[in-house]
């Protein structure tokens, strides 16, 4: 694996950006994913599934219920 490759594992492997941050982290990381083969890429992708899933789990928690 090139350098190249490397670095773009380790970006689609960098957490997701706090809900705050611009949406633009997410693309970049998207489009950082959609570049790799397609094993790493559904492996990237379901881990950005299982983070997403946290923080919107995250935020339901903290939000009270009426």
């Amino acid at each position: 694996m090139d350098e190249a490759a490397l670095n773009e594992d380790a970006d689609a492997a960098a957490p997701m950006p706090a809900a705050d941050e611009q949406p633009s982290a997410l693309l970049s990381r998207l489009r950082l994913i959609e570049d790799q083969p397609l094993e790493s890429r559904a492996e990237a992708l379901a881990q950005l599934q299982n983070e997403l899933r946290a923080q919107l789990e995250a935020g339901d928690a903290a939000r009270p219920h009426a």
